[in-house]
């Protein structure tokens, strides 16, 4: 199993970041569109909470798609939120979303702990692909929450 880990200063208030990550609608502005992210099952809710299913197609390799399903299985107002896999191309997906209040904005922290499947050829997909694709989603997601929101400046 792996972990990575993600921070984010943002110059806006909590309730701000909350509405904006909190809305399943906006997953497509925070996803790098070679990714072909396409929501599924909508008409979806406007507000993620606890036993909410997404369904969506994403094109992560080779134009292939596939069908990824989450379920949003913890949510605490203002705090965080977790989405789990439930159909997809991981053996274990758990995805934590944490936001809190600090001088002049809000952190918000992403928390993913994965396994590839596969075995032995999942360990080598992971180093020669897998690690690097989701750094390089979560740093469009950074660039995607600076557009929104502005840069942070201390």
């Amino acid at each position: 199993m792996y972990q990575l880990r993600f921070e984010q200063k943002i110059p806006t208030n909590i309730e701000n970041v909350w509405n904006f990550i909190s809305d399943p609608r906006n997953l497509k502005k925070i996803t790098p569109s070679y990714m072909g992210f396409q929501i599924t099952n909508e008409p979806i809710a406007e507000k993620m909470y606890a036993g909410m299913i997404i369904a969506y197609k994403v094109t992560p390799l080779l134009s292939i798609p596939m069908q990824w399903v989450t379920e949003i299985t913890h949510v605490q107002e203002m705090e965080y939120f977790v989405d789990e896999q439930r159909i997809g191309p991981y053996s274990l997906w758990h995805h934590q979303h944490r936001i809190s209040e600090i001088e002049g904005g809000t952190l918000m922290q992403d928390i993913v702990s994965y396994k590839p499947p596969f075995g032995p050829l999942g360990i080598l997909a992971n180093s020669l692909i897998i690690e690097s694709q989701l750094k390089s989603i979560f740093e469009y997601r950074f660039q995607a929450v600076v557009r929104e929101f502005g840069v942070f400046s201390s």
